[in-house]
C-alpha cells in the first residue's frame, strides 16, 4: 500500500459530496478526567490557535473505491454507526485557562453526519485540489470534528472514498484497516446484515489513562532513559539529521519533495528473504542494516542513528480501534570498519533489541529527562502489509494511506512497506536537499538490500545482483 499525498491520486470524475460529523445537540460535550495521551499533549503545545490553515502539514488520511454504488442516506447511517463504534471520533480538548488542554467527551448516539453536495464541481482534477485545500482549512487538532469525509459518486456502479483526520485521531495502522471496516459496515447497513460489535474497538482514552502512568514511573536511571541518553550524547546535543551538510538554505517555504517507488521487485524481493532466512535474520532487520550501510556508503558515516514509529496497542482491546496508538523509539546502529550486510545484520539487530526498551516509554518524557532541546527530525519506519486482514482486497480497491504535504526545513521521513508486489519506498525529505543527493542514497539502499543474496542459501540459485538491480 502505498504512502503518498493526495495530489498523487487519480480520482475519476462524479458527484463530489462532503460528510461532516454535527452534534445532535449543543450540550453533548461533559468534561472527561481521563488524560490526554502523552504524545497527543506534546502535539498540541506544537499549535498556533489562531492558525487559519491548521490542517496544512499536518493532516493523515485514506482514499480508496468502494465496490458498491453510493447509497448516501445508507452511506450517512455507516457513518453515524463508526462515530458511535469509535470514541476517539467523539472526543476533544478544551482549554484549561493556563496555556493547557483537557479532555472533553460525547456519547453513543450524540452525533450525526450530514453530507453537502459541492455544486458544479465533477472534474477528478479540480476535486482533487479542491479537498487538499479544504483539508488543510477545516482539519484541526483544536476544533471537533477532527475528521471529515469525502464520497465521489461515478456513473459506474462505485464510488471513491477520502476520510482525512488531525493526527491525533488517527495512526498509520488506523489509516489501513479502516478500509475495510468501512467496507464491511457500509455492506451490512445496505444489505440489512448484522452490525458486528467487538471488544476489539477499545477507546483511545482509555489507552491514554495506561499510558501517562506508565510515563509518569520514569525516572532518570529508568533503562528506557538510559537508551535515549546515549542516543542523544551530551545533553543538549542536536537530535540526528539526514544528509545535513548537503541541506541548503532556501529563503521562503518551500514544500518538501516526495519520491515514492518500489525499491526491489517481488522476484528481487523473494531471493533476499530466501537469503535471510539462510541467515536468520527478519526482513526487518533489513531494511535497517540497509539504511545504515546506504548512509555509510553515501555520507561516509559509520554510525546511523534514527528514530522508529511503533504501534503501542497493548493488547486485544485496541486490535481495530480509531485513534493514534504510536511512541518512537530511538534506533542506533555503529557498523565495523568495511562491515559486508551479514555483519551489518547482527549489528543492526543487536540494535533493535535494545531499542525494544523503549516501547512502552513516553519519548517525549524520556527526552526530557536526558536534557534534549528538540524533538526528533529523522525517521524511518517498516511495516510488512501482509499482516492487514485482506491486504490483497485493499489494493483491489485502490486503497492509499495518505499524508499531508510538508514544508519542514529539516525532517526527513522514510516509509518502507512490503507488499504483494516488492519492497516499496516512500520518502520526504528538505526542499534544500539536492534531489540527486536522494537519488544516490536511495540505490545504495537498494543494492544494500540486495547484497545479502550473496550469502549462500541451501538449494537457492540466486542470481547475479548487480544484474537484477540494473534490470531492476
Amino acid at each position: 500500500m502505498e504512502y503518498t499525498h493526495l495530489s498523487e491520486f487519480r480520482i475519476r470524475g462524479g458527484e463530489l459530496t462532503i460528510w461532516t460529523p454535527e452534534l445532535t445537540t449543543p450540550d453533548a460535550w461533559h468534561d472527561d478526567e481521563r488524560p490526554l495521551a502523552s504524545v497527543h499533549e506534546q502535539y498540541l503545545g506544537f499549535l498556533d490557535p489562531a492558525d487559519t490553515r491548521p490542517g496544512r502539514g499536518r493532516w493523515i488520511g485514506t482514499i480508496f473505491e468502494m465496490d458498491a454504488p453510493l447509497d448516501p442516506a445508507a452511506w450517512a447511517t455507516t457513518l453515524r454507526l463508526w462515530h458511535d463504534r469509535h470514541e476517539g471520533f467523539r472526543t476533544t480538548v478544551a482549554p484549561t485557562g493556563d496555556g493547557g488542554y483537557h479532555r472533553v467527551t460525547t456519547e453513543p448516539g450524540t452525533v450525526d453526519v450530514v453530507g453537502a453536495v459541492v455544486a458544479d464541481l465533477t472534474d477528478g482534477e479540480q476535486i482533487n485540489e479542491f479537498l487538499c485545500d479544504t483539508l488543510e482549512l477545516r482539519l484541526s487538532a483544536l476544533v471537533w470534528p477532527h475528521l471529515l469525509v469525502a464520497t465521489v459518486a461515478h456513473e459506474t456502479d462505485d464510488f471513491t472514498v477520502l476520510v482525512g483526520a488531525d493526527h491525533s485521531v488517527l495512526d498509520a495502522y488506523s489509516q489501513a484497516v479502516l478500509i475495510l471496516e468501512l467496507r464491511t459496515l457500509y455492506t451490512a447497513v445496505t444489505t440489512g446484515g448484522e452490525i458486528r460489535d467487538s471488544a476489539t474497538f477499545g477507546s483511545p482514552a482509555d489507552y491514554a489513562v495506561r499510558e501517562r502512568a506508565a510515563a509518569e514511573e520514569l525516572t532518570p536511571d529508568s533503562p528506557a532513559v538510559g537508551v535515549w541518553r546515549e542516543f542523544l550524547g551530551t545533553p543538549g546535543s542536536p537530535m540526528p539529521r539526514f544528509a545535513a551538510d548537503h541541506v541548503a538554505v532556501l529563503d521562503g517555504e518551500h514544500a518538501q519533495p516526495s519520491v515514492s517507488r518500489t525499491l526491489l521487485d517481488i522476484d528481487q524481493l523473494e531471493q533476499v528473504e530466501a537469503a535471510l532466512n539462510g541467515l536468520k535474520h527478519r526482513l526487518s532487520v533489513a531494511v535497517f542494516a540497509a539504511l545504515a550501510v546506504a548512509s555509510r556508503e553515501t555520507f561516509g558515516e559509520n554510525r546511523f542513528r534514527t528514530v522508529m514509529p511503533i504501534a503501542t496497542r497493548p493488547d486485544l482491546t485496541w486490535l481495530e480501534s480509531m485513534g493514534w496508538f504510536v511512541n518512537v523509539v530511538p534506533v542506533d546502529i555503529t557498523l565495523p570498519a568495511d562491515a559486508d550486510m551479514p555483519v551489518a545484520l547482527d549489528a543492526t539487530r543487536a540494535s533493535l533489541k535494545r531499542a525494544h526498551l523503549c516501547n512502552d516509554a513516553s519519548w517525549g518524557r524520556s527526552l526530557a529527562m536526558v536534557g534534549a532541546m528538540e524533538g526528533p527530525t529523522y525517521g524511518a519506519s517498516f511495516l510488512d502489509i501482509r499482516m492487514l486482514p485482506d491486504y490483497e482486497l485493499v489494493a483491489d480497491l485502490r486503497g492509499r494511506t495518505l499524508r499531508a504535504v510538508s514544508y519542514s526545513t529539516e525532517e526527513v521521513y522514510f516509509w518502507v512497506v512490503r507488499g504483494p508486489e516488492g519492497l516499496y519506498v516512500s520518502t520526504r525529505h528538505p526542499a534544500g536537499l539536492p534531489g540527486e543527493v536522494m537519488e544516490r542514497f536511495l540505490a545504495e539502499f537498494a543494492a544494500a538490500m540486495y547484497s545479502v543474496t550473496r550469502a549462500p542459501v541451501a538449494g537457492a540459485a540466486i542470481a547475479d545482483p548487480a544484474a537484477a538491480l540494473s534490470a531492476g
